[in-house]
């Protein structure tokens, strides 16, 4: 972070951050200390999109601790588990950070931006404003139901592997393997790449 967070700044999610704290964050960003990688797998199908995959990428950016190095493609995809043509299609991408905070951490994280764009929990594969999910992070490989690692269904979504691919084309899901071969091995019915479409990184 380069700057402390301001009155009327657009990220809902969080307490202003003194300038102290944010240069000592700043400082092991800058230093490498002990950073990590990490994927994360947007998507939304409710109110304006676009908009929200953008406000999450910059409430990711503006978190203590984490750097957005790289933002895919929009993919526009069919929705999972439900009747066709029952929801709307959803917008989908993916963002490569590094991060010094930890899984947990960055889980917490990612729930709170959801809560910030009004994310409800009712229904499993309902409806949502956004969803934000930890596809991998570094080369762990836990079982932890709290928050497995890598993400349990991601070798068999294109909507998470083909984005990904887009921005990483050696990328490797720990425990699965390359992330090319595992998008081979599943259909990209449903799944299509909005070329018309752009998300930025933070500036």
């Amino acid at each position: 972070m380069t700057a402390s967070f301001t009155e009327g700044h657009s990220d809902p999610t969080v307490q202003p951050v003194p300038a102290s704290v944010v240069e000592q964050v700043d400082a092991a960003d800058t230093t490498l200390h002990n950073p990590r990688r990490a994927v994360i797998s947007l998507g939304s199908n409710l109110g304006n999109r676009l908009e929200t995959l953008q406000g999450a990428i910059d409430a990711l950016e503006d978190t203590p601790g984490v750097r957005v190095k790289a933002v895919s493609p929009v993919y526009e995809t069919a929705p999972w588990g439900v009747e066709p043509g029952s929801q709307p299609s959803y917008f989908n991408a993916v963002v490569v950070l590094k991060t010094t905070l930890p899984p947990s951490s960055l889980l917490e994280r990612a729930h709170a931006v959801e809560e910030a764009f009004h994310r409800v929990r009712e229904e499993r594969w309902g409806a949502r404003t956004l969803d934000v999910d930890i596809v991998a992070y570094a080369d762990v490989v836990d079982g932890d139901p709290q928050l497995t690692l890598p993400h349990p269904r991601a070798h068999e979504r294109a909507f998470v592997l083909a984005p990904w691919l887009d921005v990483e084309p050696e990328a490797e899901l720990p425990g699965r393997g390359p992330v090319a071969a595992l998008l081979d091995t599943v259909t990209r019915d449903g799944v299509t790449a909005r070329q018309d479409l752009e998300l930025h990184l933070p500036e």
